[in-house]
């Protein structure tokens, strides 16, 4: 995994959480993968639970942006950083996130952990 790769699957995820595309969704995870909302939770676990949790809980693609980039690479596991800032019925408000991955050898992801905080 490189910075460049990694930069590619975190555009693609930002893409499939606009659009919501079932496939796109998928395509980003392994079959096994696990995913963490936070990381005290339990995990997701398998591609099509993220993909029926990403299209259960949808946010208004109209109402946010986000900007996440590689900040360090070590084989396969990546650490990015970025923002997630949303203008709707809650109100204006920007997260400061994290995520923590683990790529399988083909670019997809087979661990997802996401740290976040609110911008006060």
């Amino acid at each position: 995994m490189t910075h460049d790769d990694a930069n590619r699957w975190l555009q693609a995820y930002v893409e499939a959480w606009r659009s919501y595309e079932p496939d796109a969704i998928r395509g980003l995870f392994t079959e096994d993968a696990r995913y963490r909302y936070h990381p005290w939770e339990d995990a997701l676990e398998g591609r099509e639970a993220i993909a029926a949790d990403w299209l259960a809980n949808r946010d208004d693609p109209d109402a946010w942006d986000a900007e996440y980039a590689t900040w360090a690479v070590d084989g396969d596991r990546v650490v990015a950083t970025g923002t997630s800032r949303y203008d709707d019925a809650q109100g204006k408000r920007t997260y400061h996130n994290v995520f923590l991955i683990v790529f399988a050898p083909d670019g997809r992801c087979r661990s997802f952990t996401e740290v976040y905080a609110q911008e006060r």
